[in-house]
């Protein structure tokens, strides 16, 4: 079976692909008819071919550890990058085949990107946005993206353009991963700042990613017209949530999409704080889902217990949300795809399509973890494992 967004399904159906493309799709019998004399040919009689899956939310510079900034810190520019392309190996293992990397040291993602692109290193394709912009001592300001001022926001946004990055980060919240830095509600940059960057990345053609946890980052976010929302988490100075259904639907016009980079561990995360306490965060989550907020997934892999090889458990918890499971997978496909501006390119089995595909044995559509039954993966045509 090959399921489309939606959840559009063609039983019996076949993909051809030449070199890294999507040459034609439908039903097994037609296709069949269309490939060249000794094309290698692959039957999966009781597996789903869906598109590759898409993890928008990854930090390949940490290992998932109990404290990766220190071993990020401790770590030189060589070894890191061998790290993270083993990261990026486990991830391709699991059917991801693009990921959105927000937030790396020294553009090392960039270096990675390209190698996976040559073809030289496996691994999904990455979009890098190089350097987070932050506060001084802000959130993640380990990076190297402290900023103060319109003009060293340009400056740094300039030369993430300069590194190669595919999209622009910043912090305009504090983060629960940097001791010592603001609270997690705390915004570090004004709306007009946050526009600042905007009009510089647009420039640029590239789009703008913002962590935001605090509901007055959220609307800074809003008012400068940024891409997606990272987190989007409604705290509230006092600890609580201000869950504003103006916000949303100003996120809804302005065709702002949410991630909520929930980490594969989520389920584990209420013993650890408090059932009352996750339950409060999760609800926020289920109320953006209820009122149709565009959402797509990702995991913030590379943060604590954020492993780069169980992507199925976050879209688990979009499953405990109430979403159906048809929509889940075009969050992590054909949705994110559009968020992420490759829209045109990959998260859709159709003709011309960069040929990321991912064959499970089972349903997602009616079970997601068939996901975890991964038969074969091809990342813009190259079979993995090979």
């Amino acid at each position: 079976m090959i399921t489309g967004p939606g959840g559009e399904c063609i039983e019996d159906g076949a993909v051809l692909v030449r070199d890294d493309v999507i040459a034609e799709v439908g039903p097994r019998d037609s296709v069949g008819r269309q490939q060249a004399q000794g094309a290698i040919r692959f039957d999966f009689p009781d597996s789903t071919v869906l598109p590759g899956l898409i993890d928008s939310h990854v930090h390949l510079a940490f290992d998932a550890s109990s404290d990766p900034v220190a071993a990020l810190q401790d770590a030189d520019d060589e070894i890191l990058l061998e790290d993270m392309a083993e990261r990026a190996r486990q991830l391709l293992s699991t059917g991801v085949t693009t990921v959105r990397d927000l937030g790396d040291r020294d553009a090392l993602a960039v270096r990675l990107r390209d190698a996976i692109a040559s073809g030289s290193l496996p691994g999904p394709r990455i979009l890098s946005a190089t350097t987070p912009l932050t506060s001084p001592g802000g959130h993640c300001w380990f990076f190297g993206g402290e900023v103060e001022g319109t003009d060293a926001i340009r400056a740094l946004v300039r030369r993430n353009v300069e590194a190669g990055a595919d999209v622009i980060k910043v912090m305009a919240t504090g983060g629960g991963l940097t001791k010592g830095g603001p609270v997690i509600w705390q915004s570090q940059f004004s709306a007009k700042e946050l526009r600042v960057i905007v009009e510089e990345a647009r420039q640029a053609g590239l789009p703008v990613a913002v962590h935001a946890h605090g509901t007055a980052g959220i609307e800074a976010a809003v008012a400068a017209g940024v891409n997606t929302i990272e987190h989007c988490t409604w705290m509230a100075e006092d600890g609580g949530f201000d869950l504003r259904e103006d916000l949303v639907a100003a996120i809804k016009a302005a065709g702002i999409h949410v991630c909520t980079a929930t980490s594969p561990n989520w389920s584990a995360f209420a013993e650890r704080v408090g059932h009352e306490r996750a339950e409060q965060l999760f609800t926020s989550m289920r109320w953006m889902a209820e009122l149709d907020v565009p959402m797509i997934a990702g995991t913030d892999a590379g943060v604590t217990r954020a492993v780069f090889d169980k992507f199925v458990n976050s879209l688990e918890f979009y499953q405990y949300l109430g979403i159906p499971l048809w929509k889940i997978i075009d969050m992590a496909t054909a949705d994110a795809a559009g968020a992420l501006g490759i829209g045109s390119d990959t998260g859709r089995l159709a003709e011309g399509y960069r040929a990321d595909v991912l064959v499970v044995d089972g349903n997602p559509l009616a079970d997601l973890n068939a996901l975890r039954d991964v038969r074969l993966v091809l990342a813009a045509g190259r079979p993995f494992p090979s």
